[in-house]
């Protein structure tokens, strides 16, 4: 008899064992594993793609903000651009290659009156605003210096201001000008930077003709500086001395050091040291002089007994003499100190009373000796005991 045919061996195919109906063909693809690799991709494609446009945006922001905003403008119902330009502040290096103006040098408040009755002239200088320091972010110590021209031989010297570039100086100075040489009259005002053992740096100057000012009235204004070559150079004589002074023992010891600027027709330079109390002339002391030379080097130190009690009574007054063309023997110029001086040396007398028992030195402009004199109104002298030795 024959067997019907096995339809489930007919339809497997040859050389598999598998038995029929009981695991499914590995071979054949499957639905659902096809549809998730399309998912994640369409998703990772999504993701980057937002990527992408927030790195672009972030992009045109900054881009935006660094675009300065008034560097081009367009006018409405035009098509041109037009260009808008800022005031900026230069850097110090550009000021210093620049012209001298009143942005470079600063400014400087000041007031004029003129007294017919008394022939004087009254300065008042007020303040000085954007001094230039020496140094980027720096400072000063400015003090000014004023003198009239052609009549140089009265100045008049303000005190330091340390470490500020818009000083107030608030002081007033004095000096004696007849009407007929009014027009003919010129205010100088040097600002310098001091420096205690250097020479002081020029900050700035200014000149003003009296003539072209209305003196009928008081005047207040401002005056920009301009650059310190504009001033007039001179020869300055000066002296640099040491103070020292110990309050327990009443030690008061001065320290003559150089002289510079001399004039070279002057001969056999020395320096006279002068201790008056009361006004009245009291000690004296002198140092040896020095032959054939403008700038004499003394290095010589002097003691008196001062007690603190009597340290703000007394003038200490330093006198360059020198043999003139008359080879006689007659004063260059002096220097005072004490309680009644003003401008550097009233600022060095301070010193040395804030910074005792520590030397103070500095250089110090000769002024006139009559001016001096005058200023000392000097007494006849009296030779009397110290108080409380």
């Amino acid at each position: 008899m024959g067997h019907p045919p096995d339809t489930h061996s007919a339809r497997t195919p040859a050389g598999t064992t598998a038995a029929p109906g009981l695991t499914p063909d590995l071979t054949t693809p499957i639905p659902w594993l096809r549809w998730a690799l399309v998912a994640a991709a369409v998703v990772a494609g999504i993701l980057l793609a937002s990527c992408l446009l927030c790195t672009v945006r972030c992009c045109r922001r900054g881009r935006r903000r660094k675009r300065p905003r008034d560097k081009q403008a367009v006018v409405p119902g035009t098509t041109e651009l037009t260009t808008t330009t800022h005031l900026v502040q230069p850097e110090l290096g550009n000021v210093a290659s620049g012209p001298g103006g009143a942005q470079q040098w600063g400014r400087l408040q000041l007031s004029l009156e003129y007294d017919s009755g008394s022939q004087e002239i009254r300065v008042g200088l007020k303040q000085a605003a954007d001094l230039r320091p020496g140094a980027p972010g720096g400072t000063a110590h400015p003090y000014a210096r004023l003198s009239l021209s052609p009549d140089a031989g009265r100045v008049h010297e303000t005190k330091v201001h340390r470490g500020t570039l818009c000083p107030a100086f608030e002081e007033t100075c004095s000096f004696h000008v007849p009407p007929v040489e009014l027009p003919r009259t010129t205010l100088r005002v040097l600002l310098l930077d001091h420096r205690r053992l250097s020479q002081h740096r020029p900050l700035g100057a200014l000149s003003l003709p009296l003539g072209s000012v209305d003196l009928q009235h008081v005047l207040e204004l401002w005056r920009p500086l301009g650059p310190p070559a504009a001033a007039e150079p001179e020869q300055t004589e000066e002296l640099c001395f040491s103070l020292h002074y110990v309050p327990g023992s009443g030690r008061l010891t001065v320290v003559v050091l150089e002289a510079r600027g001399l004039s070279p027709v002057l001969a056999d330079p020395y320096v006279k040291i002068q201790l008056m109390l009361n006004q009245r002339k009291w000690k004296r002391r002198k140092t040896s002089a020095r032959k054939g030379t403008a700038t004499p080097y003394f290095n010589e130190a002097f003691t008196f007994l001062v007690p603190f009690s009597q340290i703000q009574s007394v003038d200490l007054v330093l006198a360059v003499w020198a043999q003139g063309p008359q080879l006689r023997a007659e004063p260059v110029g002096k220097v005072l100190l004490g309680a009644r001086a003003s401008g550097q040396p009233l600022q060095h007398w301070a010193d040395m009373l804030a910074q005792a028992r520590r030397p103070v030195a500095q250089w110090h402009r000769l002024q006139p000796a009559r001016e001096v004199d005058q200023a000392l109104a000097l007494q006849s002298r009296l030779r009397l005991p110290l108080p409380g030795f």
